[in-house]
């Protein structure tokens, strides 16, 4: 784990220097962490719903449509590209960062709501729907799973077929749950220390979103850590993180309490649920409990893999087959 630290004396001694000439450099958009949409116009993007996002498809737009939705919240779709393999076997794949995250446009934290989130979906699958006939595929992962869950619930008509690997939950106390065992790390884990021995260096205010959107980034670094109990199998490519969206839908999550199971019986048609064998805060007690709300699942494990299962080649293998037979088979 040592290797992904090297850049550590490297970076604090530009910091230094940095910090001695001009230090606007550090919250300067490009420095810390990649520009988004609204400050590199090079970005493949589309504006929706009074936002811009980073967004791309891949695939015939004629075909099925297959809407990626990552996790988070703040994470972005770098980390699930190998869904683009998709497009060759027939669907019209999209993949957007959601409103806040990746390499989309910052928003202030006051705005969000978990509808706005919603909405955003519904606009993103509006913008790249060729015809009414045309059906619609949600495959989120973790939180993505989440967001589609709901999407589904208040939308139970709307979509024709759904693809979940490993939600926290559908409601806020298995969410609450299943997130207190994804952090039963070792305070003393070499990863951890490593991901937040900078934090205590740099400090940025809630509207300094590419200092907080860094250190964001340096606290996923403990999820590779060997006593993770999430059981990954590396570092999840990911281009930034969207800390203020995180921040913002947790603490929505805690006030509203939300329950995006109230409508899932009105959705008949099967979906396919996966979840990972070396996630050691999953497992299927918890894929079985979750993957209830719906009254017709496909529950399946995904060997030799963690908790970003869509990743890294053994989940992927093994998981890539599987949701072509589903897939094919709406």
């Amino acid at each position: 784990m040592k290797r992904r630290f090297i850049f550590l004396p490297a970076l604090m001694l530009w910091l230094f220097a940095a910090g001695c000439e001009t230090e606007w450099l550090i919250n300067e958009e490009g420095n810390l962490v990649p520009k988004t949409v609204e400050h590199d116009s090079s970005l493949p993007a589309i504006a929706i719903n009074g936002s811009t996002f980073h967004a791309e498809t891949f695939g015939n737009p004629a075909d099925k449509m297959l809407v990626i939705l990552h996790g988070g919240p703040g994470a972005d779709y770098r980390y699930l590209l190998n869904c683009k393999q998709f497009a060759g076997r027939g669907y019209y794949v999209i993949f957007y960062d959601q409103r806040g995250s990746g390499l989309s446009k910052r928003e202030r934290k006051d705005s969000y709501s978990i509808q706005l989130m919603l909405d955003d979906l519904a606009a993103v699958i509006a913008h790249y729907r060729t015809s009414s006939e045309q059906k619609i595929i949600l495959l989120g992962h973790s939180w993505g799973a989440m967001l589609a869950t709901a999407y589904i619930n208040q939308h139970p008509t709307a979509i024709d077929g759904a693809i979940l690997a490993e939600p926290g939950g559908f409601v806020w106390q298995d969410i609450l749950d299943y997130v207190k065992r994804t952090r039963q790390f070792s305070f003393t884990s070499e990863t951890l220390n490593d991901a937040v021995y900078l934090d205590q260096f740099i400090t940025g205010g809630e509207d300094e979103h590419a200092i907080l959107d860094y250190k964001f980034g340096l606290l996923s670094f403990a999820d590779e850590a060997e006593d993770s109990p999430l059981g990954n199998e590396g570092a999840l490519p990911f281009w930034r993180g969207g800390a203020i969206v995180n921040r913002a839908l947790f603490e929505l999550g805690e006030k509203e309490k939300p329950d995006w199971t109230t409508n899932l019986q009105q959705y008949t048609t099967r979906i396919l649920f996966v979840y990972s064998q070396r996630n050691k805060a999953y497992g299927l007690e918890h894929a079985r409990k979750v993957s209830s709300a719906y009254p017709n699942v496909q529950l399946e494990r995904i060997d030799g893999a963690g908790h970003d299962l869509l990743t890294f080649p053994a989940g992927w293998n093994y998981f890539f087959p599987m949701a072509l037979t589903y897939l094919e088979s709406l």
